[in-house]
């Protein structure tokens, strides 16, 4: 080869993560969600931080398990986010949301083992702008017009 010919080169594109065909379920969204902001330090875990980060106004979005046994715990909640308008989601149980914000171990195969369930998650940053925080900003704009 001399230095005047050009080579062809093939390069393929890789996808970072499949994405579904339909559109993106609101769930799916939130772990999505939780997940970047985990990644950029922008969740508190635990009603003590999510107090303190309600109260100071500093959250941005609030996510509560359905499967809390105080009901208190859910009434204070609640009203912070009511008396400060910050969004409130609600996720079936309290192992699942302590599995996307990270409360777990992960074995070799990349699956969760131990995980320990959280009852209230607030997110003070979303980290980087996506699709997923579109389409939840998008449900939460929907579901308060109503």
């Amino acid at each position: 080869m001399s230095e005047g010919e050009a080579v062809d080169v093939e390069v393929s594109e890789t996808v970072a993560a499949p994405e579904a065909s339909g559109p993106m379920d609101v769930f799916t969204a939130l772990k999505e969600v939780l997940k970047k902001a985990l990644i950029h330090d922008g969740l508190a875990r635990g009603l003590h931080e999510c107090a303190k980060a309600l109260d100071r106004r500093t959250a941005h979005l609030c996510v509560l398990a359905n499967n809390v046994t105080e009901p208190a715990y859910t009434r204070l909640v609640e009203a912070l986010c009511a008396a400060n308008n910050i969004n409130l989601i609600k996720v079936p149980e309290g192992k699942q949301l302590g599995e996307w914000v990270g409360l777990c171990k992960l074995d070799k195969e990349a699956k969760a083992r131990k995980v320990v369930s959280c009852s209230c998650v607030v997110v003070k940053n979303y980290g980087e702008q996506s699709e997923a925080l579109n389409v939840l900003l998008d449900y939460f704009k929907n579901s308060n017009a109503k």
